[in-house]
């Protein structure tokens, strides 16, 4: 037998690369390389000592660090952000140099100075999911740092990380580097309360004791937004906002302020066998009053009048004349297949994590609940929409197969949706970004909205068939509806925003919108192809390159054959002729 032995050891890894590193380099190559040795000479590789890292390899734009304790390499990498941020205050944006991180704790490899492994792997993919001047981090980090780290986090959920077995559960440090916390103007001011009563509900603790039920945890908690939503005289603040304060410890009375509600409801959820336990307790968050606190118990055939009468029972306290049947759905569920139910839950992140892999795994998810179910309208809804995804960002094998594909499941979901509007709206999108006539789609979502009048994802749908229509204002105005009813989720609202500026010719208000949204959602393909023809339009031909050749690391779709769901010619010319002009067409 070979006396050489691979030797493995548990370790905290950070990965760290400069945003935007080739586009800096273009611009003033000796300028940068100057000013990010002297980043790494004052502040970054000091600070790597301080906290007992050791730096095991660097490369033209990052390094990767590895620390004895995670404790440590989280803190470092806080540390450096936070003096980053102080830095390039006075520094304009088209110059800053800017960090993303990424820390996990995981098994490594060691092979002289350097390491290997999937806890080096899931570190570097971190790093890419991080924001500009952001900490992302696995639940392992979270897990064990808990209590001995004053830094909140917002929970990322699942995402299947390339060439990683199984999905990891990630969270980004809240830092006041991270740019989607300092915001945009649209989404950083303070909300006025509406003119009706708000609420928001927070996300509720899972007391399962396994990690593995956060899914139905949070599908519980989607289903008693839902349910709220129902009631016309009531704003609900989006799930996508409320959820942006999982896993931190929360201050009710600043959670009402910033999302700008007069309620906050919060609680816990407990699965045990067949048997499901949920409490909830609604704050008044201008006073900090406990106004109602219940428990209530049910089998687990029983979830759904358990989600109504939560709902209920909150809505009662907060106008005791409800009329209880604005929102009951007994007799109207979308599904009494628990199993089918169930897969649905799981497949909702793999939706929205915006990856190819994941809307795949997504897909297959939902056709298991929809053969257990065929007229399970919310799962036939979503099944269209991945199709739609695949389609969009270029990741189809067959383009043509998945645009009929998802106009079949939609019209599907149309057929058994009922008063469902999140089915109508979802329905409305695909339908109306592949069929001719766009006025059916239209009514769809018109529809969806007269039913819920809180639902951001309409809004936002709203305005986007508003955009195909050629409606670039009344476009724009619905996705600041949505944003409104969405605060903390600003990336899809600041992407249709930009586009409705874009088809109005307002190319610089359009590119600062576009790029604040890539900032939330950087694997949206279409946002690269706009800023690439908006850059072109302005005559910025270098930046519309550099967008270009990001895209080309997203789909190898650059510019689509067709673009029909933009009913106007004059929309489509201007799409089409600054994007080739980026290309060099």
């Amino acid at each position: 037998m070979s006396n050489d032995r691979v030797r493995r050891r548990l370790a905290a890894v950070l990965a760290a690369d400069v945003v935007g590193y080739s586009r800096l380099m273009g611009r003033d190559e000796e300028g940068t390389l100057a000013r990010l040795k002297a980043l790494r000479s004052t502040l970054v590789d000091p600070k790597i000592v301080e906290r007992g890292g050791r730096i095991v390899k660097t490369t033209g734009d990052g390094m990767l660090v590895e620390f004895p304790s995670i404790v440590d390499a989280l803190c470092c990498a806080v540390e450096v952000q936070r003096a980053m941020a102080e830095q390039n205050a006075e520094v304009p944006q088209e110059s800053r140099i800017e960090f993303r991180v990424g820390v996990n704790l995981g098994d490594i490899i060691t092979d002289g100075e350097d390491i290997h492994g999937d806890g080096v792997n899931i570190a570097a993919r971190l790093e890419s999911l991080a924001e500009p001047g952001g900490v992302c981090v696995s639940q392992t980090v979270v897990n064990h740092v808990r209590g001995k780290v004053p830094f909140d986090v917002r929970d990322g959920g699942e995402q299947v990380l390339k060439n990683i077995a199984r999905p990891v559960h990630v969270f980004h440090i809240i830092t006041a580097a991270s740019r989607r916390d300092i915001g945009s103007e649209a989404t950083t001011s303070t909300p006025a309360l509406p003119d009706k009563p708000s609420i928001a509900v927070l996300p509720f603790q899972n007391m399962s004791g396994d990690p593995e039920q956060d899914y139905f945890a949070d599908g519980m908690v989607e289903e008693i937004i839902t349910a709220l939503s129902r009631i016309k005289w009531l704003f609900v603040i989006a799930r996508n906002s409320s959820f942006t304060y999982k896993g931190r410890t929360v201050d009710v009375k600043q959670v009402g302020r910033e999302l700008g509600v007069r309620y906050v409801l919060e609680g816990s959820i407990r699965k045990a066998g067949n048997r499901v336990r949920i409490t909830g307790q609604l704050i008044d968050a201008i006073s900090g009053v406990h106004l109602w606190a219940e428990h209530f118990d049910g089998l687990l055939e029983d979830v759904f009048d358990l989600q109504d009468k939560v709902a209920i029972s909150v809505s009662g306290v907060i106008e005791p004349t409800l009329q209880a049947a604005e929102i009951r759905r007994s007799e109207n569920r979308p599904t009494n297949d628990l199993a089918a139910y169930d897969l649905y839950l799981r497949s909702v992140a793999l939706t929205f994590a915006w990856e190819r892999t994941s809307v795949i795994r997504a897909v297959d998810l939902l056709e298991q609940a929809i053969k257990r179910d065929p007229d399970y309208g919310p799962a036939l809804a979503l099944e269209a929409m991945c199709y739609q995804n695949l389609h969009i960002n270029g990741w189809s094998t067959n383009q043509e197969e998945d645009r009929q594909l998802s106009i079949d499941f939609a019209r599907r979901a149309v057929r058994v949706a009922g008063d469902d509007p999140i089915v109508l709206s979802t329905a409305a999108h695909a339908l109306g970004y592949f069929e001719e006539n766009i006025h059916p789609a239209i009514a769809l979502i018109d529809r969806a909205l007269e039913l819920n009048p809180s639902s951001a994802t309409s809004w936002y749908r709203s305005g986007t068939l508003r955009l195909w229509a050629g409606q670039p204002e009344l476009a724009i105005q619905h996705f600041e509806a949505s944003l409104r009813l969405n605060p903390r989720r600003g990336g899809p609202g600041l992407f249709g925003i930009g586009l409705g500026h874009f088809f109005a010719r307002r190319f610089d208000i359009a590119a600062e919108l576009l790029l604040q949204s890539l900032q939330v959602n950087p694997n949206w393909a279409p946002t690269y192809r706009f800023l690439a023809s908006c850059y072109a339009h302005m005559g910025r031909l270098d930046e519309a390159r550099k967008m270009v050749e990001c895209l080309r690391t997203i789909t190898p779709i650059v510019v689509p054959s067709v673009a029909s769901h933009w009913r106007r010619p004059e929309d489509r010319a201007l799409y089409f002729d600054g994007l080739r002009l980026a290309v060099g067409e």
